[in-house]
């Protein structure tokens, strides 16, 4: 048996391992709230991304909620069951679809919305705003530069 090392191993320092427990233990903390506003988690991404700019395809959202297309028709088919979207035509390409919020989508989303904002700020307290800033740059490159 390896005897156990008394500095950090490979997990402690590994990128992938550290952004994937970052995301899970903030997102943990809140989507508990999504599930009591009466959402999944898929169904919340998808709702605001919308409020973020409705009339998306269905591309341009799985790649926003991070769900695969098959995955994510399912949960629009039950998005549109419920009242929360509709979907309409593509005015210059009838082979694509958008998919716009409802009134009822929007009212669905607005307290999660809030409660985003705020727990967003309780992760954030411990930083300075410039911090703030620069862990989202960080990100945000990161993602640019890995997709």
């Amino acid at each position: 048996m390896p005897a156990v090392s008394d500095g950090p191993g490979f997990v402690d320092d590994y990128l992938l391992y550290l952004l994937a427990r970052a995301s899970h233990q903030v997102s943990r903390q809140f989507h508990r709230q999504v599930k009591t506003a009466g959402l999944s988690v898929p169904e919340w991404r998808v709702l605001v991304t919308l409020n973020d700019g409705d009339g998306r395809t269905v591309g341009e959202l799985a790649a926003f909620t991070l769900l695969e297309q098959p995955t994510l028709t399912k949960v629009l088919n039950r998005m549109a069951r419920d009242g929360l979207i509709t979907r309409e035509a593509d005015a210059t390409d009838a082979r694509r679809v958008r998919i716009y919020s409802t009134a009822a989508g929007r009212a669905r989303v607005a307290g999660p919305m809030q409660a985003a904002k705020s727990h967003e700020r309780q992760v954030l307290k411990g930083y300075g705003a410039d911090e703030a800033r620069a862990l989202k740059d960080a990100l945000k490159t990161l993602i640019a530069r890995s997709g």
